[in-house]
């Protein structure tokens, strides 16, 4: 477990430990995990990527028609 220190830019380095138990490395992508109080740094890979994706496969909707549809029904409420 190592320890860093926030810059003003409100960055952090990666202790050496922490890379190497992550496989990190120089020009890699992280992905930050939010779980209540938890913060979880996940290397970003194409298995992240597609498993992120398959989770909006079987939609029967697009972000349109669904934004659409919401719409409809925050007409009929206020007539």
């Amino acid at each position: 477990m190592g320890i860093s220190k926030i810059t003003r830019n409100y960055q952090v380095t990666v202790p050496q430990d922490v890379r190497e138990l992550k496989g990190l490395d120089i020009g890699d992508k992280v992905l930050f995990v939010i779980e209540g109080e938890r913060v979880d740094l996940v290397k970003m890979d194409k298995k992240v990527i597609s498993d992120a994706a398959g989770l909006w496969s079987d939609l029967k909707e697009t972000g349109l028609q669904y934004e659409k549809r919401l719409r409809k029904g925050w007409r009929k409420r206020t007539a």
